[in-house]
């Protein structure tokens, strides 16, 4: 190597200096030398550190590769116990659940009975309005029925308050304060009456229990105005047996009542064809009812002038017919047929007002379902037309022309049938008056041609 360095320092001097300064080649030569000695000197030295150095770190890389070596076994030692200690765990564990579920006995089906208790008793107080005294009892419910392990005995014992308390309630009319749902969403305090879990009302308004928000709340429709009133008599009331509403099915048969359209709704549903047909009634009904009237009160005075024939009094039309021919001096057969003549004419006077709006109530007697049919069709029109535009799908687009075909239909046999009863009435009575008139005329005309004599014909 050292004469690889020596040729290429020679071969780097410049030429025409060598061959013009010998002497100066050779101190240069030697200079060079030494500066090559020099180097290789250092060399040998930089190489001795480098080996040295190499071997340090050699050694100490051995060092730790032992040490890692030595870690990885001792790792391996402590892995292999961790494991052995693991395994060991577990078929402790399982052990000890084998004793467990062997010392448990009927305890997993207890649990398994509470949990599903819990639920369906969960289910029954979400709707109950015993849970408005008792809001905190969801909460146990939920612990118990969502449940994995061994329920607390304070928890049992809470569960076995709460369906005690349930069925003690059931059974129980309790007043107490609690917080009140209204109709338009605003909550607040109010005394609430509740018998036992059936029925519960405020301020005469029937409420149901809501579980989303934990308390009583309004009908938002509520039932009928004689059911309310129940509900009002039954908070005055402080004694005795009173008549009230209950529902046990929690408020579905409430909600269901409440549905039920009111008299004046389904009139509504009726149409302009119901409120003719109900004015038209009434109408009849008024003039009926004057009628009658009328014939009872001349009824009651012809019996009276029946009792005091010889007397004609001008207040009823038996009295008015007797006076037609009092102080008549006719005579003889002629005389007789002016006689029944003029009896006939103050009978014929008499028959109007007797048979007075007869024929206006037979009209609307024969109106009425005529007007009802004519609902009827109207209603089944706009049913069909609802079932040409939505379809059949849904019954409930029907209902309006169900309903006007129904309630029309309804109101005008119920206009017919009751007017059919009183105009029969009303018959009854003006031909047992004409009948009375008939009878005494004839008879008055009877006694005139027996006497053959003028006069008085009353004597």
């Amino acid at each position: 190597m050292i004469r690889r360095l020596v040729v290429a320092l020679a071969l780097c001097l410049p030429l025409p200096a060598l061959a013009a300064d010998p002497a100066s080649a050779q101190s240069g030569l030697d200079a060079l030398l030494k500066q090559v000695q020099d180097a290789a000197g250092q060399n040998a030295r930089l190489n001795a550190e480098r080996e040295q150095r190499f071997l340090r770190d050699k050694n100490q890389q051995a060092a730790l590769v032992q040490k890692a070596e030595a870690d990885l076994a001792a790792a391996k030692a402590r892995a292999d116990a961790v494991r052995a200690r693991f395994a060991a765990n577990q078929k402790e564990i399982a052990e000890l659940k084998a004793q467990l579920q062997a010392r448990a006995g009927d305890y997993v089906q207890v649990q398994g009975a509470v949990k599903e208790a819990a639920g369906a008793f969960r289910a029954i107080a979400s709707e109950s309005l015993i849970s408005a005294q008792l809001p905190e009892r969801a909460a146990t419910l939920d612990a118990l029925a969502d449940r994995d392990g061994y329920a607390p005995v304070a928890d049992l014992e809470r569960f076995w308050y709460d369906l005690q308390f349930e069925l003690t309630e059931s059974g129980r009319i309790a007043r107490f304060k609690a917080p009140v749902i209204d109709a338009g969403g605003a909550r607040a305090e109010r005394e609430v009456l509740r018998i036992g879990s059936f029925s519960a009302f405020s301020d005469g308004r029937y409420l149901v229990f809501d579980p989303q928000a934990g308390a009583l709340a309004e009908l938002t429709r509520q039932p009928a105005r004689h059911w309310r009133s129940l509900a009002a008599d039954y908070v005055e009331a402080k004694d005795g047996v009173q008549p009230m509403m209950i529902d046990p099915s929690h408020g579905s048969l409430l909600a269901q009542e409440a549905l039920r359209p009111s008299l004046r709704e389904r009139i509504d549903q009726g149409g302009v064809i119901a409120y003719v047909i109900i004015v038209i009634g009434f109408a009849g009904a008024v003039l009926a009812l004057w009628q009658l009237v009328y014939l009872l009160r001349v009824g009651a005075r012809v019996r009276g002038q029946l009792a005091d024939i010889g007397h004609p009094r001008a207040d009823n039309p038996l009295g008015r017919v007797l006076a037609a021919f009092k102080g008549d001096p006719a005579q003889g057969i002629g005389n007789a047929e002016v006689l029944e003549l003029r009896l006939s004419e103050a009978i014929l006077r008499e028959i109007p007002a007797l048979e007075r709006f007869q024929p206006l109530l037979r009209l609307i007697i024969a109106a009425g379902p005529l007007l009802g049919l004519v609902g009827t069709v109207t209603g089944m029109i706009i049913t069909f037309q609802v079932i040409q535009e939505q379809g059949a799908g849904d019954p409930r687009l029907m209902a309006g022309g169900i309903s006007q075909a129904m309630i029309t239909t309804v109101l005008g046999l119920g206009v017919a049938v009751p007017m059919l009863f009183v105009n029969a009435i009303l018959s009854a009575r003006s031909r047992v008056l004409v009948q009375i008139l008939d009878e005494q005329s004839a008879g008055l005309l009877a006694r005139h041609i027996e006497t053959g004599e003028g006069g008085d014909a009353s004597a």
